[in-house]
């Protein structure tokens, strides 16, 4: 305890009135609302218990009850709230909304100081478990000691302290906790390596929990020093939000993938979990081997090499339709396509068709991969997608772009951009006349 005792010392900030913890009556954070009410039993400090009803077990509601009435006896703060899942239940849902809870409770004390019961068994299965699932390097650092979030500092003290440490402490100690039967539940990742590897790794060492936090704090103090280079060449590449290819190929491998992380999440901020290691992957070689003006398609945006600098344009959204064409169809493209009775125009905008060449009802819908037709006083088929790169059409306008059929799904026009083999003279045999504009 001697490690947790100084850590508190060393860390806490004497200016606040209010510390927030984390309490779900479990041992740990009873042990940790326990440590704290003790350490700060001379002081001016008030602490706030933050408990979580996740409404997911029978047992919540006494364990709401058994912490009300702990923090009541003690005269702690007591906040609780009770959450319902519309969506089903993740780790991580739960996390995201347990954090929300937490910070709305920090701001309505006015409090920067959040205190959280991971203990050093938690920091050994969250490495091992970022480590098995991919991670980078500077996701498999685990849990911190000490770590900001949105404008406030989390401490974990206990990660000094193993589960075992914990139970002996609460028992000298008398301090009352709800055990949790869901912690034995194998359905869960976290419980599969608390139950079938840690055993193990704590056979070969007691205090193992000790080695992976110096493990995790020299790691953690590595990235904070490559930080600072990768931030140095990201101000070299990445000006005025604008990515200079060019630099950018004249760094280290290391860097360079760095920093397109790094702007990866500038780019896609809250849609940079729809990215994946494939995605990168394709990015990184595109930006090393393709030429000028070349570009590549990820999703919501396309990447395309300028001179010296990356151009990237947001997708639209993509609106697949099919509509029978009978008098009018406005389109998902602000367009609109009209059947007339007569006409004199003769551009790529009208065209006149013979329903007796034709399988009808005649239908709009948008361009597909693959699509070809035939050009007007031209032989054989042309790729549509070759039609868009010869009219200069922009890529995110080609995906809603209306393309006319008949019911067999021929092509009988490209409205704007051309007409097929089925188009008519408009002195000629037709009666079918259809108008974009």
């Amino acid at each position: 305890m001697e490690e947790v005792f100084r850590f508190l010392k060393e860390n806490l900030d004497r200016e606040e009135r209010y510390l927030v913890v984390g309490v779900s009556g479990g041992v740990d954070s009873m042990v940790l609302l326990n440590l704290l009410y003790d350490f700060l039993k001379n002081s001016s400090i008030q602490l706030v218990c933050a408990h979580v009803h996740h409404n997911l077990r029978k047992e919540s509601d006494e364990e709401q009850r058994f912490v009300r009435n702990y923090c009541e006896e003690k005269k702690i703060l007591f906040e609780t709230t009770k959450f319902q899942y519309e969506e089903k239940f993740t780790e991580k849902i739960g996390r995201e909304k347990r954090y929300c809870f937490f910070e709305t409770i920090l701001k309505k004390y006015h409090s920067h100081s959040l205190f959280l019961a991971h203990h050093g068994d938690d920091l050994i299965e969250t490495v091992l478990m970022k480590i098995g699932r991919g991670s980078t390097l500077r996701g498999a650092s685990g849990i911190s000691l000490k770590s900001k979030r949105n404008g406030y500092t989390i401490y974990r003290p206990l990660l000094f302290l193993d589960k075992k440490t914990i139970y002996e402490y609460a028992k000298k100690r008398g301090i009352p906790y709800q055990e949790d039967i869901s912690n034995q539940d194998e359905h869960y990742t976290r419980n599969r390596y608390r139950l079938n590897v840690l055993p193990f790794l704590k056979e070969e060492n007691p205090n193992i929990h000790k080695k992976y936090l110096e493990y995790n704090n020299q790691l953690q103090e590595l990235l904070q020093y490559v930080e600072k280079d990768i931030e140095m060449s990201y101000n070299k590449i990445v000006v005025d939000k604008k990515f200079d290819w060019q630099i950018w190929k004249e760094f280290d491998p290391f860097l360079q993938k760095e920093v397109l992380r790094r702007y990866l999440a500038v780019i896609y901020r809250e849609k940079l979990d729809n990215l994946t290691n494939k995605h990168l992957q394709l990015l990184f070689s595109f930006l090393l081997y393709s030429k000028k003006n070349q570009y590549i398609d990820l999703p919501y945006f396309r990447w395309k090499k300028r001179d010296t600098y990356l151009e990237i344009v947001e997708s639209k959204e993509v609106v697949n339709y099919e509509f029978v064409l009978e008098k009018v169809v406005n389109l998902p493209n602000q367009h609109t396509i009209e059947v007339l009775e007569n006409a004199i125009e003769n551009s790529n905008n009208i065209t006149y068709l013979n329903s007796q060449e034709l399988v009808l009802p005649l239908r709009v819908r948008n361009f597909k991969k693959g699509d070809k037709m035939t050009i007007k006083n031209m032989q054989g088929h042309k790729k549509v997608g070759d039609i868009f790169t010869d009219e200069k059409v922009l890529w995110e306008d080609r995906q809603n772009w209306p393309v006319v059929v008949d019911q067999t799904g021929t092509i009988l026009w490209l409205p704007g951009l051309k007409k097929t083999q089925f188009d008519r003279k408009k002195d000629g045999n037709y009666d079918i006349i259809l108008k974009y504009y």
